[in-house]
């Protein structure tokens, strides 16, 4: 199963055989006061900064949120979306529950990008999926409908079956879909960590889709996170996550994502790990 993501300058391959696919996270204003007032004030400089900061960091794929209180998303998404695909030519992931902050980024954004994202719920999927055949993206289904998140793995991979189907009834293919089977934190439920990789390993074995995931939940509340979300990491690529979001600036984490697809047989002669370490060590030395 093969997803084809495409920018203005670079086009990305999501598959199970091939090198786990870094999105860049870091364009998203919750909680980052800096970035909603760049935002605020138009100030395109730092959006840019950032998103050519994650490409020269690992990223392949850019998600390019503007959602926060006060933002206009309708004028500014396209807007985002625009800055970053120009200063980086990767493709991106528009990242919005607006519909028409979604279709207006659509509109402009160039290459082949990725929705972020429907639920399994029929109200998202009837608005977000016709959307994706229409622009001709891909898109991620979250494990989720209108009975919440579900806590057992069964549940949640009937939601992806679910959101698959309706994806099909829309014209879109099984590549087209990837799933977020999604990531709960274990210091408030223990299982929560068991649940998501079990729920990728159904998915992986029964559906064969390119599934993503924001890691770094499952260790919120906690100390060392760190520690938690690269464990985390390994443990989902190893179960089948093809394109996790993360941050390419947290050094350990993408070291341990260059290190399980080498040791799963994804990184020929240790060619990308090898590359990563050089650069590194390049960097640490100037």
């Amino acid at each position: 199963m093969i997803t084809t993501l495409s920018g203005i300058k670079a086009k990305v391959d999501i598959s199970p055989e091939g090198p786990t696919v870094i999105i860049g996270e870091r364009i998203n204003p919750t909680g980052r006061s800096k970035l909603t007032a760049a935002l605020e004030q138009k100030d395109w400089d730092v959006i840019r900064q950032e998103a050519v900061l994650q490409v020269e960091q690992g990223a392949t794929v850019i998600d390019v949120n503007v959602g926060a209180a006060g933002i206009d998303e309708v004028a500014l998404l396209p807007q985002a979306v625009e800055v970053v695909s120009e200063a980086t030519g990767v493709p991106i992931c528009i990242d919005t529950s607006n519909p028409r902050a979604l279709e207006a980024a659509l509109k402009i954004c160039g290459g082949r990008p990725l929705i972020n994202s429907t639920t399994g719920e029929e109200a998202s999927m009837s608005v977000i999926l016709p959307l994706a055949k229409k622009y001709g993206a891909a898109v991620i289904g979250l494990c989720q409908d209108e009975r919440g998140i579900a806590h057992e793995p069964e549940l949640r991979l009937e939601i992806a079956q679910k959101i698959v189907e309706r994806a099909k009834s829309y014209g879109l293919e099984d590549s087209d879909v990837l799933i977020d089977p999604l990531v709960l934190t274990v210091a408030a439920e223990t299982k929560a960590g068991m649940v998501t990789l079990t729920t990728v390993r159904m998915i992986s074995e029964k559906l064969g889709l390119n599934m993503t995931m924001g890691t770094s939940n499952v260790s919120f509340g906690l100390p060392n996170r760190y520690l938690i979300n690269n464990n985390f990491l390994a443990m989902a690529i190893w179960c089948g996550v093809t394109a996790p979001v993360v941050n390419p600036g947290a050094k350990e984490l993408v070291e341990t994502l260059m290190a399980a697809d080498l040791v799963m047989g994804k990184d020929e002669y240790a060619s990308r790990y090898l590359k990563h370490y050089r650069k590194t060590l390049r960097q640490s030395q100037s």
